[in-house]
């Protein structure tokens, strides 16, 4: 049944797709995103890649023949819809024939003489459409824009963008930024991550597994279990259609964890058993561990599915949801599948040297679990003043974590993409789009007067430095004519205008074709959530006092999709811990038959999850949409070893009366297999310091800390906890 299901389902990964699209992960019911989604539907405002063309000046002849170039070679790219540059932008002027609207620079006869270029420099710099939009004011960097087709193939426009560009061998500069272009870019990174990254992770647990098991069993059981994990979760979802995200491709590296930990207990428990008989062997440690086992899966899996409440991205509740279900596949694994091919493919009689007649002795258990046995009776107290001073100083770290939602930080410092959204912030005013959209007739005089009204209310924020919208081209018509930049008062000559501006291509980025929508154009500057919150209150003042019937105005923009993704940082932490602890103590109350086992249970993981705030907040690793997950994954996975260690106290003190032997007997066996499961999947985890993706870093880092700290805690807080206790019981 296992090989059919795994064969089938291992089919369905080759129709597994990445998407990378932060905007197509927002909820639908969040009224930013929703109109987002809208805008780029109906204006293409987020389907806008651009090319930074960095030179020591722009205003050569060889270096416009060059844009031009790039310009000409993009429009011929199937999926883009136009292209922006230098060479072809619109040029509104007045002439002796009346008013021309042609291009700012004729591409067949490009400016030769400096008394040219000076005169080209001095058209752009009084064009306040494209002062410091086009060229940047210090003239070493231009744009060259284009916009997707609505349903183009992102992926494919952007390589053929990238592909077509540098293999034109120009001697300047080129950066590739925007939404097509860093979708593009972090889908391949995680390509890159699942190709390299993973078959490491696997070859170090497997050194691990070798070294603490000494057998081919030991080492291919739990990574089979895990491998298969990862196929049905995977498998299942391309079957239903899902995508891989950012945030998905985390799932295989997370399941290699939980799928091998579930297998470890379970040949740890065969392994520790005093029989020779194999069937025997299997069926009495079955009998120890299937309880705890199938605990510890079902408080992963709430863990996983905590992250459904709260989350404000879909990517984090698909990630929640088939890591859920990949635990549930790992936790049957280990029951069923990994004891029916031991059982297959081992002889009837076990090796009498792995079995002797006491606890197996090992340099685990002769170097640290016996000191850790004797330290835990002899200095209780002091075990407990340690960790509540470690508990302290993490309690003041947390007040210092500091949240993150910019995509950006997924590039490493000198990466061409941190290069380019650098470039854009000091030179061209910013790279997060803000849309202000505007319901009303856009050939209306006192809509058009509100769209400029508005675009010089925005300018006065210092995180906007200029605004586009098609009122300014009537405006700069007007201005061609009669010498005064502003809309007419006359909408017969606005229509008169537009006249001159109708089938221009420039017109489909900022009115629909029913004219009854139109949008102003900027970017933010700052990365700052207080700078952005700030200026949300900024415009909606203006927008709650100008806004009407006939000229309806509202806003979004990626600052304000961050704004809410920041709050919904926290909101989804507190309330995905929150949910699985409380499920947690209520789960393994009921299964222990004690809530008071729930209880302590919970208490080394929610130590270990503070400890993991508080180095976040002392070191600075922010909280953003990679590390918003470690939290949760961590107490899925760090409450496994205080489940086992509890479980293993309650059977041998409810057999013996005895506490020192039942914390021995528990430290001993179920302690061994925790200790090699922590170091084998920690080890796994720090492979993910060699991502590309700097979040997925210290993602790997974190998860590392947070299993240390959370089998720490299950090895000396939780026995403390129980000596204690019982000693004040008798």
């Amino acid at each position: 049944m296992v090989v059919i299901a795994t064969v089938y389902l291992g089919l369905q990964l080759k129709n597994l797709s990445i998407d990378a699209d932060i905007l197509r992960s927002l909820p639908e019911d969040d009224p930013h995103a929703a109109l987002l989604k809208q805008i780029s539907e109906k204006f293409g405002g987020n389907s806008m890649g651009i090319i930074i063309l960095e030179t020591d000046n722009v205003y050569q002849t060889e270096v416009l023949e060059h844009i031009r170039s790039i310009t000409d070679t993009l429009g011929y790219i199937e999926g883009i819809l136009s292209v922006q540059s230098l060479t072809n932008i619109i040029n509104i002027k007045g002439s002796e024939l009346g008013i021309e609207v042609g291009q700012l620079v004729d591409e067949y006869e490009l400016p030769t003489t400096s008394e040219q270029f000076e005169g080209l420099r001095n058209n752009v710099e009084a064009n306040e459409m494209y002062k410091g939009t086009i060229v940047s004011e210090d003239a070493t960097s231009t744009l060259i824009i284009f916009t997707l087709k609505d349903g183009a193939n992102v992926s494919a426009v952007a390589n053929a963008v990238i592909a077509k560009t540098e293999a034109m061998h120009l001697p300047e500069k080129l950066y590739y930024i925007g939404s097509p272009m860093l979708v593009t870019y972090i889908s391949e990174l995680m390509k890159n991550d699942l190709i390299n990254l993973l078959p490491i992770a696997f070859l170090v647990i497997a050194i691990i597994l070798l070294l603490a098991f000494r057998s081919a069993s030991g080492v291919l059981l739990p990574l089979l279990t895990a491998v298969i994990a990862i196929i049905w979760s995977l498998g299942t979802m391309s079957l239903l259609g899902y995508k891989m995200s950012m945030i998905s491709n985390n799932i295989p590296i997370i399941l290699l964890a939980v799928g091998s930990a579930y297998t470890i207990h379970v040949l740890n428990r065969i392994n520790q058993l005093k029989t020779t008989d194999r069937d025997e062997a299997i069926s009495k440690a079955l009998s120890y561990v299937m309880v705890p086992v199938i605990l510890a899966a079902i408080t992963t899996v709430i863990g996983f599915v905590s992250f459904i409440f709260g989350a404000y991205l879909d990517m984090i509740v698909d990630f929640g949801i088939f890591t859920a279900l990949g635990t549930f596949f790992a936790c049957l694994l280990s029951i069923f599948f990994a004891p029916a091919l031991l059982d297959i493919f081992t002889s009837k009689k076990r090796n009498k040297e792995l079995i002797p007649n006491k606890v197996r002795r090992s340099f685990l258990s002769e170097k640290l679990l016996s000191p850790l046995n004797i330290l835990l009776f002899k200095h209780p107290k002091y075990v407990l003043l340690t960790w509540s001073a470690l508990i302290a100083l993490s309690i003041v770290g947390i007040f210092f974590i500091q949240r993150s939602v910019d995509i950006q930080e997924y590039f490493k410092k000198g990466n061409p993409t941190r290069e380019a959204e650098r470039i854009m912030i000091e030179k061209f005013g910013g790279v997060k789009p803000v849309f202000v959209l505007f319901k009303g007739d856009m050939q209306s005089p006192e809509v058009l007067k509100m769209m400029i009204k508005m675009g010089e209310y925005m300018k006065q924020s210092p995180d906007i430095y200029t605004t586009q919208s098609v009122a300014d081209l009537i405006a700069e018509i007007n201005f061609a004519i009669t010498g005064e930049r502003k809309v007419p008062d006359d909408q017969a000559v606005i229509e008169q205008f537009w006249f001159l501006l109708d089938g221009n291509e420039v017109m489909q980025r900022f009115v629909t074709e029913d004219l009854d929508e139109g949008i102003i154009i900027s970017k933010f500057k700052s990365a700052d959530n207080d700078a952005k919150k700030e200026f949300a209150r900024y415009m909606d003042r203006f927008i709650e006092k100008n806004s009407t019937k006939d000229c309806r105005i509202e806003i979004t923009g990626m600052p304000f999709v961050d704004i809410t993704m920041d709050r919904s940082l926290i909101n989804s932490q507190l309330g995905s811990i929150s949910i699985a602890i409380v499920f947690v103590i209520i789960i393994v109350g009921l299964i222990l038959r004690s809530l008071y086992s729930g209880l302590y249970a919970s208490i080394p993981i929610v130590a270990a999850i503070i400890i993991l705030f508080g180095v976040m907040g002392l070191t600075g690793i922010s909280l953003n949409i990679a590390t918003v997950l470690v939290a949760s994954v961590a107490l899925g996975i760090g409450i496994d070893y205080s489940i086992h260690i509890i479980s293993h106290f309650n059977d041998t003190f409810q057999k013996t009366g005895d506490v020192r032997k039942a914390i021995q007997d528990a430290i001993m066996i179920s302690g061994n297999a925790i200790i090699i499961n922590v170091i084998s999947v920690s080890a796994g985890f720090l492979v993910l310091v060699f991502s590309d993706m700097v979040p997925l870093q210290y993602f790997g880092i974190l998860i590392a800390l947070s299993m240390l700290g959370s089998s720490l805690g299950a090895m000396t807080l939780l026995p403390v906890i129980l000596i204690l206790v019982h000693s004040k019981e008798k």
